[in-house]
């Protein structure tokens, strides 16, 4: 069965018979906006606690007592926005409620079984909530053992026919509980269709990508399934919804789009996630969301040269002021940040420097002619760049040398005395530098939040790769040199 189908999470399920009472519930106080009741089984005299889902983390809202028979009482004098929400118990266990339009309601359980054991008064979204996951519980019981069969099969050394057949037989199974479940979403939707839980079932479909058309050449157009199942990507989610934002759901499709769906380049995730923000732009909360999480994505990105989407963000979102949830303090940072990384991009010309040898003579990165540059910057001090240091000096006379590559390393932390000593200890037979006269803000200019920093520079100073393991330097440069090839063909 494909995991996509459980799509509210059972999170506590265990198996022991309960009772129900409502001798707690009774209507709310009119002062209040929203008021949860429940009884417990299991626990009294103890604190619990109220959260809710927001993005990929759970968060908690509200602190209560438990009384000596298990009864509890959450409230407020604002209306709580739409989403699942979490009444968590001290060992960290918790059961869903769904919040929309009522809240005003009392649940009763057990910690035997939240689930099964689950009573609800005044809820009808909840009263179906749990009726669902009662459903989605029996049908994982009923495909748990297969799973396990299948399994075993798969293990066991009986002919390959055998197994073949009998694992289709299962699978066959499988997706007849797999299709029980979507049957169950779609008559669900129908009877209910301005329900909440009609938005999650709807929100966790996938496009259905229809057959490949063929093309005038009778070949199968085969960018069409990718290319349809990106642009009904968001068919199924409402981008001026952010109920959607206080359940599971939006953050993981959001995070599936720009990790799986668009294409791994920075100049196509810039695009895409611009025509995104602007369709989420009449909901501030799925505007800011969104705007978030590419933000925060991309600045820490390890993939190399995603750090242009942050720049882009920053250009756009936060010295536009558009970033309306982030103060004069933060924007100032973040500001900073983006055009500190924006003259570091790849492909942009390397900052200009001038430095000092080790006897004093002025050597200019610019004025250095070779077909490549490793410019690194290095600590003796460093006990990582104790270790990177000797190794590109092995990688540089083995193999870098030869390829036309200069190394211009400059010595960050103005240790003259050490520096000296570990060039002659090792033998550094490269260009050695450093900022005697204290000219620039080396940190700042390149980025250099830790040592060592490795770029990569072509004959024209353009930025080609940056925090690159040196390692990698060797193989990197062929494949610049298997481009150039390429392109000289064309």
């Amino acid at each position: 069965m494909r995991n996509h189908t459980f799509i509210l999470s059972l999170s506590v399920i265990f198996s022991t018979f309960s009772f129900f009472s409502t001798e707690t519930f009774s209507q709310a106080n009119s002062k209040d906006a929203y008021i949860i009741k429940g009884k417990i089984k299991g626990w009294k005299d103890t604190v619990c606690y109220f959260g809710n889902n927001y993005g990929d983390k759970k968060y908690v809202k509200d602190t209560t007592r438990i009384d000596k028979n298990g009864n509890f009482v959450f409230k407020g004098k604002e209306k709580l926005p739409g989403g699942m929400y979490l009444i968590i118990f001290p060992n960290k266990v918790y059961y869903e409620i769904i919040i929309d339009k009522e809240q005003d309601f009392y649940t009763e359980t057990d910690t035997a079984d939240f689930v099964k054991n689950m009573k609800i008064k005044g809820s009808e979204d909840n009263i179906q909530f749990y009726k669902y996951l009662n459903f989605i519980s029996e049908k994982q019981k009923e495909a748990e053992p297969m799973r396990k069969r299948i399994a075993k099969l798969r293990g066991d050394t009986v002919t390959v026919i055998t197994k073949k057949d009998s694992i289709k037989i299962i699978q066959d199974k499988l997706t007849a509980i797999d299709k029980d479940v979507m049957n169950y979403h779609d008559d669900f939707s129908k009877k209910h269709p301005d329900s909440f839980q009609s938005v999650i079932f709807k929100a966790n479909k996938d496009p259905v990508v229809p057959e490949t058309p063929t093309l005038p050449n009778g070949r199968k157009d085969s960018l069409f399934p990718y290319l349809y199942y990106k642009k009904h990507y968001w068919d199924n989610i409402s981008l001026t919804d952010d109920r959607l934002l206080r359940t599971p759901i939006f953050h993981a499709k959001l995070k599936n789009y720009f990790d799986n769906v668009i294409l791994q380049h920075p100049d196509s995730i810039i695009k895409e996630s611009d025509i995104l923000i602007d369709k989420a732009s009449t909901n501030k909360e799925l505007f800011k969301y969104i705007i978030w999480y590419v933000t925060g994505t991309y600045e820490t990105s390890p993939i190399m040269g995603m750090d242009a989407v942050f720049v882009h963000e920053v250009e756009q979102y936060y010295i536009t002021k558009k970033a309306f949830w982030v103060d004069s303090i933060n924007i100032q940072k973040i500001v900073h940040r983006g055009m500190l990384l924006k003259p570091l991009l790849l492909e942009k010309p390397c900052p200009p420097v001038i430095m000092q040898d080790t006897l004093d003579k002025n050597i200019s990165l610019y004025e250095v002619k070779s077909k490549y540059i490793v410019l690194i910057f290095w600590d003796p001090d460093c006990g990582h760049c104790q270790k990177i240091v000797p190794k590109l000096k092995e990688i540089y006379d083995k193999t870098l040398k030869a390829k036309g590559v200069t190394v211009y390393a400059v010595e960050s932390a103005d240790l003259d005395a050490k520096w000296k000593k570990f060039i002659s200890d090792h033998q550094l037979n490269w260009i050695n530098v450093h900022d005697k006269y204290k000219t620039y803000f080396l940190h700042d200019m390149f980025d250099i939040y830790s040592t060592p920093v490795i770029y990569l520079l072509d004959e024209n100073k353009r930025i080609k790769a940056k925090r690159i393991d040196v390692e990698q330097l060797d193989g990197f440069i062929d494949h610049l040199e298997k481009i150039k090839t390429s392109e000289k063909k064309k």
